[in-house]
């Protein structure tokens, strides 16, 4: 096989170029791209990001889809804003002290829940966010769709703006295409497990999906004409759903910013894949049966964060910092949890005190009862 000299490659049909770059990933091809000017200028073609983005998310790969991401800007764009994931950390853990500090500054609910005039955010509706969702399992895709809009709002529902802010992809009446069923057995790569009871000593199918599972969940605003991915893509835990032992919950997520929407300044973007154990008498061996894909926002409380709350954060939130580095995602989402669990105790704390100083009161308003009749 004989060899081209490097000082002739430039010579080379772009073709053969183009042929080269088109076999490459997103990540591949854009430092490809930074290595002469020749991959410089054939990297630019929307083909080749095409390509990338409907091998990565199949969702994707569908006319309206491929016209949506058109006239935000293309493939290549979209490459950008969504591959990299969100990394949240404008905010201090002494922002978090203050606030622990000095309770009493909390946020009337007027100021929580937003007043009955919804014109200020008229700008932002409900119909304008489109979700792209794609669930993998070992790098097979397990669950692929295209939700346009929020299930039954179009802006103006009153009850959708009051509500906590849920979407479900499973089980959804609204949505007008039916999901046919998802299972996962031991012929797509599940460890042979015989029971539920072997599972819960031994484990292996909770680790199996912590190792297997990747979700993408990616938002997309048409009218600003941004887009972002939600997800962790790898799980943040895997965990039994209690009080079922035949569920698993698969969490992935992200830390979103919330200044002057909601007091915490942040809140947790939820994203939870369900899996009930099935017992198949024919194979002898569990099988795994998808039963839940959803998002919520929560605020460091645990609250739901109401649909209107939740459409100004998933607005901001198409613009905010975002990494390539997975360490960096969950570094984010541990302080998170760190200043959470803080807040829980601290509140906890605050009550218990409250509970002996209600104690402390009765007894010494019943001694001083007594005292006054004898």
């Amino acid at each position: 096989m004989s060899i081209i000299p490097a000082e002739s490659a430039s010579s080379l049909s772009s073709d053969i170029f183009y042929d080269i770059l088109r076999r490459l990933d997103g990540a591949t091809l854009a430092s490809a791209s930074c290595a002469c000017a020749a991959f410089s200028s054939i990297s630019r073609e929307e083909k080749l990001w095409e390509k990338v983005c409907c091998s990565l998310w199949p969702a994707t790969d569908s006319d309206d889809v491929r016209n949506l991401i058109s006239s935000i800007g293309g493939f290549r764009r979209f490459y950008a804003g969504c591959y990299p994931l969100i990394v949240n950390k404008d905010v201090s853990i002494a922002d978090w002290d203050s606030y622990l500090d000095n309770p009493e500054e909390e946020w009337g609910e007027a100021d929580y829940y937003g007043d009955e005039d919804h014109d200020q955010f008229g700008s932002i509706l409900p119909s304008d966010f489109i979700s792209v969702v794609d669930a993998r399992y070992k790098d097979r895709i397990i669950f692929s769709k295209v939700v346009w809009g929020f299930s039954d709002s179009d802006g103006l529902n009153r009850w959708f703006y009051n509500s906590p802010f849920r979407i479900d992809l499973i089980g959804n009446l609204f949505l007008n295409e039916p999901i046919g069923e998802v299972i996962l057995s031991v012929s797509d790569g599940l460890p042979p497990v015989q029971s539920v009871e072997n599972e819960k000593k031994e484990g292996k199918l909770c680790k199996e999906l912590l190792d297997g599972i990747r979700l993408s969940w990616i938002v997309v605003n048409r009218r600003v004409k941004q887009a972002a991915n939600f997800s962790s893509w790898i799980p943040l835990g895997v965990q039994r759903h209690w009080p079922m032992d035949k569920d698993f919950l698969v969490r992935f997520g992200s830390v979103l910013p919330a200044k002057d929407i909601i007091p915490f300044q942040v809140v947790e973007c939820i994203l939870v894949l369900k899996f009930q154990m099935l017992e198949d008498n024919d194979s002898g061996y569990i099988h795994l049966k998808l039963t839940q894909l959803s998002m919520q926002l929560e605020d460091m409380e645990g609250a739901h964060i109401n649909g209107r709350n939740s459409l100004m954060v998933l607005k901001e939130a198409l613009s905010c910092r975002r990494s390539k580095n997975y360490s960096q995602v969950l570094e984010s989402w541990n302080l998170y949890s760190r200043v959470r669990t803080e807040i829980k105790e601290e509140k906890m704390r605050n009550e218990s005190r409250i509970d002996r100083l209600c104690i402390l009161s009765g007894i010494a308003a019943f001694i001083t009862f007594w005292y006054c009749i004898l």
